[in-house]
């Protein structure tokens, strides 16, 4: 069996050697599989692509890809996907938030004829008001899409070659792994594993981030908000027509009466502001339909390891030599 490891780097120079050395160690004891690892540099302006040459030179079984800009994981996750060629793919980070030591539980899963292996992470150790921010988001917004989002559940997955291939038929430019993985089926089997803290620093998701991130989450898997917005307008509809027919039932008994230049002015700025609401939800969908007609590429490459200049392993790579790893006889 050919395992390949998908590993997505952004300014990860400090953590790529310590990752290689980890993973690489908890495969050595998995027998009867061979494996690649496709580091993927999504535009990085550290010395990321420089430690990822080291690497490669020093290990065969190193292969890289480098992006000509940052592109975002989705579409990194993806050019690793596309590169691979094992008959199943682990996603993982190079942080070593996704602890390698799972691996040989994801094959062991994979052996008993399960195409989606999927580590979920526990909340322990995240502050409590990001763990109740997360847990109201997914239950609110497995209320709208059409597939279900498990809380904890990201991309630190093991995917089936079958499974693989299913995402990469998927043409959509605007990508959104989570519910992507949910959406293709296939049998899953879910387990749970401790938070671990980055290897490095901070997390890269700023607050802004993260809220795109949700929204792009509720807008890639339903057409409910377009849906809510006529059952809105049908509601604010019966209110209007039901305070007209008011109104004009009072101006014939009472006579016409003047005071009520607050309230029209308090339901004009109302009713603007739901306006402007419901067309910003309308250009969400229309913006994501103007760049799917584009057909861009999802990404662009500037370098792999077989156009990479010829390195000798210093610096980086060589502060520590990678161990043995075991060969293939043969693939299953």
């Amino acid at each position: 069996m050919l395992l390949t490891l998908v590993v997505p780097c952004f300014n990860e120079a400090d953590s790529l050697l310590k990752f290689h050395l980890t993973a690489s160690r908890a495969l050595t004891h998995i027998p009867d599989v061979a494996h690649e690892i496709i580091y993927v540099d999504d535009g990085s302006t550290d010395r990321t692509i420089e430690n990822l040459r080291q690497l490669a030179a020093l290990d065969d079984k190193v292969r890289y890809l480098s992006l000509s800009r940052n592109f975002g994981k989705e579409a990194a996750m993806l050019a690793g996907m596309r590169h691979s060629s094992g008959d199943a793919v682990i996603i993982m980070d190079a942080d070593l938030q996704h602890p390698p030591e799972l691996i040989g539980r994801m094959l062991e899963l994979n052996r008993k004829g399960f195409d989606q292996e999927i580590a979920r992470r526990t909340r322990q150790g995240d502050r409590f008001a990001r763990t109740v921010l997360a847990r109201a988001y997914y239950w609110l917004i497995n209320k709208w899409v059409d597939v279900e989002l498990m809380d904890g559940a990201g991309d630190f997955r093991l995917l089936s070659r079958p499974a693989v291939d299913a995402l990469l038929a998927i043409p959509e430019n605007n990508r959104f792994s989570k519910g992507l993985f949910a959406w293709i089926g296939f049998e899953s089997i879910v387990f749970e594993y401790e938070n671990v803290a980055r290897e490095n620093g901070g997390g890269k998701w700023s607050v802004g981030k993260l809220i795109n991130y949700g929204l792009d989450g509720l807008i890639s898997f339903n057409n409910k908000p377009l849906r809510s917005a006529i059952y809105i307008g049908l509601v604010l509809f019966a209110f209007a027509f039901a305070y007209a027919a008011w109104v004009a039932g009072v101006s014939l008994v009472k006579g016409v009466d003047l005071p009520g230049y607050a309230t029209v002015i308090v339901a004009v700025i109302a009713l603007g502001g739901l306006q402007f609401l419901l067309l910003g939800v309308v250009g969400e969908y229309v913006g994501r339909i103007y760049y799917e007609t584009k057909r861009r590429p999802h990404y662009l490459l500037k370098e792999t390891d077989k156009t990479s200049p010829q390195i000798a392993p210093t610096g980086m790579a060589a502060q520590e030599s990678v161990p043995p790893l075991p060969q293939a006889t043969h693939r299953s």
